[in-house]
């Protein structure tokens, strides 16, 4: 088996099943892995007195695990080991080619003093060598069938080609179909798509056909490409053991190309598209489904299976209804996850819709939730900001995700300086009025400067210095501060001189000095 580098997420899978109640060997089967990484990650949750009866830590076990085991996900890589072996490939290439990489390695270690150890070994001839590692006959072993209502296996299969007979369009129908495993009662819906939703939405609808749960479920390797590679996203694995979770049930993978890990199943798919699909016409999508569960219920179901030699309905009903897991009472929300990275704007796309996030997170990946209202994103297993669903193109935006100094001028708006100028004086509201009347946009950070101005100067060295600017009839930012600055606020502007009565004369100004001859005249005023 290769070295496997493990992330919180295969840890908690591991914790679920163990909780669960699942033997530590099965879980090892099941998932993939060694006994002793199993033991290795459940001693810890036994140590802390969680265990099966007992149920997860009050954090959840996503959370717990990022405690306790802070190393995970820590990318390794190759060591001396890996070094050695490389320096000899050749020599293993041709041993391999007549013994068992078990026997080429120990001949190596013991008569050519290879230091590399046997797991090492392994990891090495089968990431360098498949072909001669793989090379003996696989061989297959019958299986018992499980108890009733312990297992169900799940897969997609291709139905073909359909084409809308209301719109003309031609698309390829695929068959979402999940087997019981001990009547091989079985629950079929036609899908157009292969995304999340759609893989959700499919387990949704089969719980409510069956009117129970299953206790596990056994599904597709999740990188094996049957589904749409978006669905087997480490991301996206989130909505599923979300729903998981809520029904109770446990999501148990096949391995990697390993198709008789699920046979039930896998047998299935032609009996499908043979006995359900193939030489029928359908009039729409509905239609189609809707006879799927008529065949499931009258076709199907009454037939006498190849195996069990009962009718697989007649078995769910006596036998296995009864044993499996009840539909919970609350309606499970289909949510899918993706990722998106915060723009300098402080804002991320999530289908064409963009939603404001703290600035701090700038530059960052986040995991986004998308539920049928509600937008959720995290920064692991931390909540970091929530939004209702905006429509595509639409703009979710709270001011208070920007810095202070950036949020300001559109919080501080026009109207806002007004009342604000008000609470100052009358005079500052004056000034205020008087930029604004001529362009409340253009003269809006004048405004808010003004404003600021008493966070230095205090309400009344503000008002007394908007007075006197006002009296000059220049009530910008700039004069105002200058006022402050200078202590010209305690003084009252003089007003303007008035022109002497009575008297008629030629005065002659600079200009006159000066050689010009531009002379002023001020005309007499009647006593």
């Amino acid at each position: 088996m290769a070295r496997r580098s493990l992330r919180v997420a295969d840890v908690v899978e591991v914790l679920e099943h163990w909780a669960a109640g699942r033997p530590l060997r099965a879980i090892a089967e099941s998932l993939g892995l060694d006994r002793h990484t199993v033991r290795k990650y459940v001693t810890p949750a036994r140590e802390s007195g969680f265990g099966p009866g007992v149920g997860p830590p009050p954090e959840g076990w996503a959370a717990f695990v990022a405690r306790v085991c802070p190393e995970l996900g820590r990318a390794r890589k190759n060591g001396a080991a890996w070094d050695e072996l490389a320096s000899r490939h050749d020599e293993i290439a041709e041993r391999l080619k007549v013994n068992r990489p078990s026997t080429v390695w120990q001949r190596m270690h013991d008569d050519h003093g290879l230091q590399a150890s046997l797991p090492s070994f392994r990891r090495y001839a089968l990431a360098t060598l498949p072909e001669a590692y793989g090379r003996r006959v696989s061989i297959t072993v019958r299986r018992d069938d499980p108890p009733p209502g312990d297992e169900a296996q799940v897969d997609y299969g291709r139905l073909g080609k359909w084409t809308d007979p209301t719109t003309g369009e031609t698309m390829i129908l695929n068959a979402f179909i999940l087997v019981l495993s001990f009547s091989r009662h079985m629950f079929v819906a036609v899908v157009r798509r292969m995304d999340a939703a759609t893989w959700l939405d499919c387990h949704v609808r089969a719980f409510a056909f069956f009117g129970a749960v299953p206790s596990r479920i056994i599904l597709d390797n999740l990188k094996s490409g049957v589904l749409h590679p978006d669905l087997y996203d480490p991301l996206l694995n989130r909505g599923y053991a979300e729903l998981a979770r809520h029904f109770g049930c446990l999501i148990d993978p096949a391995r990697a190309a390993k198709p008789k890990d699920k046979p039930r199943v896998e047998r299935q798919v032609p009996y499908v598209r043979e006995s359900f699909w193939t030489g029928r016409t359908f009039g729409s999508l509905p239609e189609i489904n809707t006879g799927a569960e008529r065949w499931c219920l009258r076709v199907a179901g009454p037939r006498d299976h190849g195996t069990t030699r009962t009718a697989p309905l007649l078995l769910f009903q006596t036998l296995e209804q009864s044993a499996m897991l009840a539909l919970p009472t609350t309606t499970f929300e289909i949510v899918t996850w993706a990722q998106a990275k915060v723009a300098r704007d402080c804002h991320v796309q999530v289908q064409n819709s963009f939603y404001s996030i703290p600035w701090p997170y700038v530059g960052q990946r986040l995991d986004v939730r998308i539920g049928w209202g509600i937008v959720r994103f995290y920064v692991g297993t931390q909540l970091v900001k929530t939004h209702l669903r905006g429509k595509p193109g639409q703009r979710q935006t709270d001011w208070n995700d920007y810095p202070p100094e950036k949020a300001a001028f559109f919080l501080r708006t026009p109207n806002w300086c007004r009342e604000r100028a008000s609470q100052l004086g009358q005079h500052v509201r004056a000034a205020v009025d008087e930029l604004l009347d001529q362009h409340h946009l253009h003269f809006l950070r004048q405004s808010q400067g003004i404003i600021r101005l008493e966070e230095t100067y205090g309400e009344a060295r503000l008002d007394a210095a908007c007075q006197r600017a006002l009296a000059y009839g220049n009530a910008h930012y700039r004069t105002i501060k200058t006022i402050l600055e200078k202590g010209l606020d305690p003084q009252v502007a003089e007003p303007a001189p008035t022109p002497i009565a009575g008297i008629g004369a030629y005065l002659r100004g600079p200009e006159d000095l000066l050689g010009l001859t531009t002379t002023t005249v001020l005309e007499e005023i009647p006593a």
